[in-house]
């Protein structure tokens, strides 16, 4: 099925303002068009009383005839209505524009077009249908299997059709992205953009890509380019993904209202209602995050990320039995390595290490399962190594996804893995990054501040360790379970800041210092340039808060690749 190519429309708005289409039509009141002149003669001027009032009767008589026309159903032939689309019609338009299917409808969708490419083997189009539709149930469910299938039914319709094949290439863009290979998503957007510039399919797994690689710029041009060539839900939720990025919360939040007032389809509102669950999370208000988690399953019971999102929530506000089974519920539904992570977090808050022990070891197994199917979980794991196994092993698996795509995210966990292996000169070069906006660290995020600053305290940087880490819990009092006490107890530990002699180093000065401890270059650990980035001055803040460095908690990582592409 070709997608067809969309007319550019006015780009997207700027901070905000919302992200949708402009309200009312193109020329009317307050739109600078002149309602008409004012008209005081010609013909009918001087007709008698009587003959106005049959006029005026007849006009409303056809308003209120075309308003009853307007509210009946139309009809197909016979008079019937027409019949509403199907699965596989639902299946194949929400393929066709990126957004999420219903699982039954996609089950159908693959069906169909696999009797179908039996008899015609010849159809390009319906391989790229259904690379996607693989890719996107292997998405919803977790099941890393399909994304092979996925791959070798895009290939092969670009082997039909070599040249002039974007749909193809949209659909590898967007399987990349899913798997978390952002490299490759790259080329194969970029080859898309290039074959069809107007065509807005490819931007989405675009953005997401530069994300990934930690671009920032690129990002800003493929986000701009896409709201300047559609509008609508889809394109609402990947602009509140990027918004976030920035660091523009409300911005995002309002883009994502806005996308799921605008869904229309169950699959698409629940998928937009986890996402905004996530950015209540985010942003600590855990009550919020939960009513939109539970909107979710509501809308669509197949959206088993909202359930680990409630069980996150849960915990957060102490109903540990129900954040139990909603967690046990996700992992039995879509078994992602991150919510067994989650959840052995959670087991070892609760004082139950053999039950810690087996969500760990599942996280592996899921891992090895997902390595299989060509899916990048090096953050997963490394994380998991750097807080309850090996943190060299998660050294080494991180510095290679370093120099495999260099993102924010990647930087947060490289930089907390050196800390937990020992090496807090060369972590702090990392920390740095993920606030430096010059290199696309504007996110506001509460696991970023607090890495950064255990790794300050574990350098004796006082003060500036006291702002990050009570920088931590002022974003989000909630962001782990395990970690929130340890930010808290940190700060009781470094205690108030002096209250006479010299002033405590800014930021700009420790970064300095930073980097001439952790030396020039690259280093060993691959640390990005020559001196620790310099990201602007935040205000100096005391409060209450850690020994030691607790282990981090997965459950403030930040989004994945979309839930929408």
């Amino acid at each position: 099925m070709d997608i067809e190519e969309r007319q550019p429309v006015p780009a997207g708005p700027g901070p905000g303002q919302p992200v949708g289409p402009p309200s009312g039509d193109a020329a009317g009141p307050g739109s600078g068009e002149p309602d008409g002149p004012a008209v005081t003669g010609g013909p009918g001027a001087g007709r008698s009383p009587l003959a106005r009032r049959v006029l005026i009767g007849a006009a409303v008589g056809c308003v209120v005839l075309g308003g009853v026309l307007v509210l009946l159903p139309s009809t197909g032939p016979g008079g019937a209505p027409p019949p509403s689309p199907g699965p596989v019609a639902r299946a194949m338009t929400a393929v066709g524009a990126g957004a999420p299917a219903a699982l039954p409808d996609l089950a159908a969708l693959i069906g169909d077009r696999e009797t179908h490419l039996r008899a015609h083997p010849r159809d390009d189009q319906s391989w790229a249908v259904l690379g996607t539709a693989y890719a996107e149930q292997a998405r919803r469910t977790a099941t890393a299997a399909y994304y092979p299938k996925a791959e070798k039914a895009l290939r092969t319709s670009l082997d039909v059709r070599p040249k002039d094949n974007a749909a193809a290439l949209d659909g590898l863009a967007g399987l990349a992205v899913a798997r978390g290979d952002f490299r490759t998503a790259k080329q194969w957007g970029e080859a898309s953009v290039k074959l069809a510039p107007k065509r807005w399919t490819a931007y989405p797994a675009l953005v997401d890509a530069y994300t990934g690689l930690g671009d920032p710029k690129a990002t800003r041009r493929a986000l701009d380019r896409l709201l300047a060539l559609r509008s609508g839900p889809v394109t609402q939720a990947v602009a509140a993904r990027a918004y976030w990025d920035r660091g523009w919360r409300e911005d995002a939040g309002a883009a994502i209202a806005d996308a799921t007032a605008g869904a229309t389809t169950p699959s698409q509102q629940a998928a937009f209602l986890q996402q905004g669950g996530q950015l209540a999370w985010e942003r600590g208000d855990v009550q919020e995050s939960l009513d939109h988690y539970r909107a979710a399953v509501n809308t669509d019971p197949d959206e088993h990320g909202a359930l680990a999102g409630q069980g996150r929530a849960l915990a957060a506000l102490g109903r540990t039995s129900e954040a139990l089974r909603a967690y046990q519920t996700a992992l039995a539904k879509r078994p992602a390595p991150r919510y067994a992570l989650e959840l052995g977090e959670l087991y070892e808050k609760l004082g139950l290490p053999g039950a810690a022990r087996v969500q760990y070891d599942l996280v592996r197994e899921l891992v090895r399962r997902d390595a299989a199917g060509g899916v990048d979980d090096e953050l997963v794991i490394g994380f998991l190594e750097a807080d309850h196994g090996d943190p060299q092993e998660a050294v080494r698996r991180l510095r290679a996804e370093w120099d495999r795509q260099p993102g924010i995210a990647v930087a947060d966990a490289l930089g907390w893995a050196l800390h937990r292996a020992g090496d807090d000169a060369q972590a702090l070069t990392f920390a740095t990054r993920t606030m430096d906006k010059e290199h696309g660290g504007e996110v506001r995020s509460a696991l970023y501040a607090y890495h950064r600053g255990e790794i300050e305290r574990g350098l004796g940087k006082a003060g500036p360790a006291r702002r990050h880490l009570a920088e931590a819990l002022r974003i989000n009092p909630s962001f782990s379970p395990l970690l929130v006490p340890a930010a808290q107890q940190a700060l009781a530990a470094l205690g108030e800041p002096p209250a006479e002699g010299l002033p405590e180093p800014s930021d700009h000065e420790e970064e300095s210092g930073a980097a001439g401890e952790s030396g020039a270059g690259t280093g060993a650990a691959g640390a990005p340039g020559t001196a620790a980035p310099q990201p602007a001055p935040r205000p100096a803040s005391s409060g209450p808060a850690v020994a030691p460095s607790a282990p981090r908690s997965p459950s403030a990582l930040a989004p994945g690749p979309s839930t929408v592409r």
